[in-house]
């Protein structure tokens, strides 16, 4: 039986708004139709603040898609943050998170963007140090200080964008489109995405994001925060040169292939998943880049859904094995949570891109697109490759956590007894079952035929059986198993540390100019403009009253002198 918290409430309110919103967004898309709703805020010198609002149906399916989950996700902290003493302030965070992604997923204007966005963020912050400790402080600090360039970017193009008298960037998309001031808007976009979804350079905050609860992870994984910089690059696609389409392509492509290689180093459960949503994240700013912007926002919808029940999966196993998160320490827990292993094996198999799940509708068809379109040899590597190293951690992360022996201690009581988690869990697992074919009918109209050599249709089911080997190889790879790692030290730890960009975003950034305030408060704070200055001047007047006191008692004569001279002044004053 539900009590009538703030949870239960919750929940009910996003579950039937999402549904309406995916209802209206079915219906304008079988219809075409488009409305705008605009408030004109202020008109200053021929520039008018106006807050539009776009309903097509596009925001509508996101926005309902971002409520659905996101009441599914309350639901499941109703059960995974029970101890909590604050959780209604936890739950009052959540639901500012989600009005700030609604905001920017309705808004034309880059103003309103721009405060979705920056909600986006300050909450983010709250939430990923809402354990309070130094492991999670700093990696708050580093999701948000990230974030601040995409800010800065956007504050950027509004300054820009006050050139054309309006802030409403779809009536410059094609009208501008090969101007200098729209090449180079785009491009501080680009950049303000490539922050959000943690692109390369930017990729280390988002494992680092993983210090936040679970259901945080889940919401933001799956279709909020990562989510928004793909959902503003698809917005602006239609303005995107073709230098700019290159270099998109290049950085998705090997932060693509850098979380699927990162992932198959990685023994934390969290840590595993978030390097999989970030590879999942560069397949679809790559497909935006190679010119498929609907199946990139298939993709982005799809993805929502098996990864926000992967991160509910890893939020129920972290909370049975007593907030353990080491696969290590896992193993044969099909046996005592079947439901939450049904759960994780339908999730994993969505992300592989196994036939008929939610996943596969997307990611193949974004596959077979790729074959057929014009790409170079380098391109084409970087999209099959991070497909197999996709099925490789995913079945290495399944072998490890629910085949084999329990590898933790003896006395353990673990069972699938959180009503409300699984009630949570069994919707997402409906949905990514399902969703992938549902969506194909809206957002395909159009019957799409690929025809291909059988060599490249055989390629992607070769790909990903060679992943699952190497995955299934790689799990009975014990701790210490003839010390493989220690061979080939080096490139494991390349490897394994997302290309050292954890050290990059960090000491990278923070030490050289940590030692120039170092140096500068040793030699000149502390050193020479002491010597010169207030320090330098006393002992100065130290030494002069000691060289004058010594010339005093050394020379009687001039003792006297002053001694009379000084008498005859007195007198004088006083007469």
């Amino acid at each position: 039986m539900f009590s009538l918290s703030i949870c239960f409430i919750s929940f009910i309110f996003l579950f039937f708004a999402g549904l309406i919103l995916f209802m209206g967004g079915f219906y304008f898309a079988l219809n075409d139709l488009v409305y705008f709703i605009e408030w004109d805020i202020i008109t200053l010198n021929s520039a008018s603040v106006v807050m539009t609002f776009l309903f097509d149906w596009m925001s509508l399916i996101f926005m309902g898609f971002v409520f659905f989950i996101s009441s599914l996700v309350i639901l499941y902290s109703d059960d995974y943050m029970q101890g909590d003493l604050n959780i209604n302030r936890f739950i009052l965070l959540v639901l500012m998170f989600v009005l700030s992604m609604m905001f920017l997923i309705i808004s034309l204007n880059m103003i309103s963007i721009l405060l979705g966005w920056d909600g986006l963020g300050l909450v983010s912050y709250c939430l990923v140090i809402y354990y309070q400790n130094v492991s999670s402080y700093n990696a708050g600090m580093l999701t948000v200080l990230s974030n601040r360039v995409g800010d800065v970017a956007l504050l950027m193009v509004i300054a820009w964008m006050i050139n054309f008298g309006s802030w409403n960037y779809v009536y410059y998309l094609d009208f501008l489109q090969s101007s200098f001031e729209m090449g180079l808007i785009s491009f501080l976009v680009v950049l303000a995405a490539v922050t959000s979804s943690a692109q390369i350079p930017f990729s280390s905050w988002l494992p680092a994001a993983m210090a936040a609860p679970t259901p945080v992870s889940a919401l933001v994984h799956s279709s909020t925060l990562v989510t928004a910089g793909v959902y503003l690059l698809i917005r602006f696609s239609p303005a995107f040169d073709d230098w700019l389409n290159i270099f998109l392509l290049v950085i998705s492509g090997l932060t693509m292939f850098m979380a699927g290689l990162g992932a198959n180093f990685e023994y934390d459960l969290k840590s595993i998943i978030a390097l999989s949503t970030l590879s999942q994240l560069g397949l679809m700013i790559s497909a935006v880049s190679v010119g498929f912007v609907a199946m990139a926002f298939f993709h982005l919808l799809t993805h929502a859904l098996f990864k926000a029940l992967l991160f509910m999966c890893a939020g129920v196993i972290i909370h049975t094995m007593k907030d353990s998160q080491d696969i290590r320490f896992m193993g044969n827990l099909s046996i005592q949570m079947p439901f939450t292993s049904v759960c994780l094996g339908v999730s994993s198999f969505a992300l592989c891109g196994m036939p008929f799940l939610a996943g596969f509708y997307s990611k193949d068809l974004i596959l077979e697109a790729v074959s057929l379109s014009y790409i170079n040899l380098v391109g084409f590597f970087l999209f099959f490759a991070s497909t197999g190293l996709t099925v490789c951690y995913s079945f290495r992360l399944f072998y490890y956590t629910f085949c084999g022996d329990f590898n933790s201690s003896s006395f353990y009581s673990i069972s699938d007894d959180n009503p409300n988690m699984l009630c949570g869990m069994f919707g997402l697992m409906m949905v990514a079952v399902f969703g992938g074919s549902l969506l194909s009918w809206v957002i395909l109209h159009t019957p799409v035929v690929v025809c291909l050599p059988f060599y490249l249709s055989f390629l992607i089911i070769f790909v990903s059986l060679l992943g699952g080997w190497f995955g299934f190889e790689l799990s009975k790879l014990g701790l210490g198993s003839s010390l493989i790692s220690l061979s080939y030290y080096k490139s494991v730890v390349f490897s394994g540390s997302m290309w050292f960009m954890p050290y990059f975003s960090t000491y990278g950034v923070s030490l050289r100019p940590l030692l120039l305030g170092y140096h500068s408060l040793k030699i000149s704070d502390l050193g020479w403009a002491e010597r010169l200055g207030g320090q330098g001047m006393f002992w100065f007047l130290i030494h002069l009253s000691g060289v004058n006191q010594w010339w005093q008692y050394n020379s009687l004569k001039l003792f006297l002198m002053f001694f009379v001279m000084w008498v005859i002044v007195l007198m004088f004053i006083i007469i």
